[in-house]
């Protein structure tokens, strides 16, 4: 790749590996879904991209832990496939977030981002519980290589490159 790669999270395809076809990486990143992941990826048509992997702060399963834990940002990773020379191209995004009676509500703020992210940040929190016994309220975490580690792996395996961009179209 090039100078930067490490700057921008780029990495070659592995030396000697056959290259699956856009479907078949397309259908292998899906796969990394889980009901247990508080991320997942899915369809970037509306963003249009090829997919996209997000925090899913807006999933009623996922919403209260991100509100209790004061989550104020949206973290995407934006793929697109250049079939051409082998490689996903990826930017990611961040938007803040305001949290309204318990639910989340998206708010673009001057704050938005869109480039290459690293970032990691934990908070657990102790206190008194409704029936009087201590300790965790609520355990939290986030690292932008729980998304990314995955998703690169999986490019990987697949034969492809990842090519992480800041700037310019992706």
């Amino acid at each position: 790749m090039g100078v930067f790669s490490w700057l921008t999270g780029s990495r070659a395809a592995p030396a000697g590996a056959t290259r699956e076809s856009a479907a078949a990486l397309r259908e292998r990143l899906l796969g990394l879904n889980r009901d247990t992941a508080p991320w997942r990826v899915r369809d970037g048509a509306p963003e249009g991209v090829d997919l996209v992997a997000e925090w899913r702060i807006v999933d009623a399963r996922w919403y209260e832990i991100f509100a209790k834990a004061g989550i104020q940002r949206v973290f995407k990773v934006l793929m697109k496939f250049d079939e051409a020379n082998g490689v996903v191209r990826s930017a990611d995004q961040e938007w803040s977030v305001e949290w309204r009676a318990g639910t989340p509500d998206l708010t673009l703020a001057g704050s938005g981002f869109r480039g290459q992210s690293w970032e990691m940040s934990f908070e657990s929190v102790y206190a008194f519980r409704e029936d009087g016994s201590w300790g965790e309220v609520y355990s939290y975490k986030f690292n932008t290589n729980e998304i990314k580690g995955p998703l690169h792996k999986a490019a990987a395996e697949a034969g492809w490159g990842w090519k992480g961009v800041a700037f310019g179209k992706l």
